[in-house]
């Protein structure tokens, strides 16, 4: 696998990412770690992790379930396909608004839903960051408050038309044209993105993976 330009060959530390994410990829690179991809598959089966909400349950408890889930799903995976002992890290991202979660938008109907929605309000992103290592799997909570400006119908349209919003928690990327609508954050803004950098570097060092 070739080498990321963001860090250096001779030590750069790996581990696996349970995640199909380029974003949290690239948050990981960022900070000179050397991340491997872990899909959650296997052949000719594969590890499936229902991502539905279970009943009544709080959004903060679903993301942590969930990425506490594919964090164990991870590490069966390692086990059976024998992989290098390398940590392994998993992660889960959803907006809550009015006491509701918001996933990805099925369509582009949903997703223009979801902005209106924003518009001139202000909604919470929560990440949950999962680190299994050397038979320990620990959980971590990152909380971001977001504030959007009040949006135009053509503002909106012209997002939609962006399509980079599709396969995103909540509808919009913070890191590409969604960052107009944004007055402001409280929080991380990598958790915002996917992975809190603060959050996951100090839940690796509690399994025994030093970043630095």
């Amino acid at each position: 696998m070739p080498s990321s330009p963001h860090s250096n060959p001779l030590t750069a530390k790996r581990l696996y990412l349970a995640s199909q994410s380029p974003r949290r990829l690239e948050l990981l690179r960022q900070v000179g770690l050397e991340p491997t991809l872990l899909p959650l598959r296997s052949s000719p089966g594969r590890v499936d992790v229902d991502e539905t909400p279970l009943p009544g349950e709080p959004a903060t408890d679903y993301v942590l379930r969930l990425a506490r889930m594919k964090a164990e799903a991870g590490a069966d995976a390692q086990r059976v396909r024998n992989l290098p002992h390398w940590p392994i890290l998993a992660a889960d991202t959803t907006v809550t608004l009015d006491g509701r979660i918001l996933g990805k938008p099925v369509d582009a109907t949903e997703a223009a839903a979801m902005l209106r929605r924003y518009s001139g309000r202000a909604h919470t992103v929560l990440t949950a960051v999962a680190a299994a290592h050397q038979g320990r799997l620990e959980v971590v909570l990152s909380e971001s408050v977001v504030r959007f400006k009040t949006l135009t119908e053509a503002e909106i349209a012209a997002y939609l038309g962006s399509r980079e919003g599709c396969d995103k928690a909540g509808g919009y990327a913070i890191q590409g044209r969604a960052a107009l609508f944004i007055e402001h954050i409280s929080g991380s803004y990598s958790g915002v993105m996917g992975l809190p950098l603060y959050e996951t570097s100090e839940l690796l060092k509690s399994v025994g993976f030093e970043i630095l």
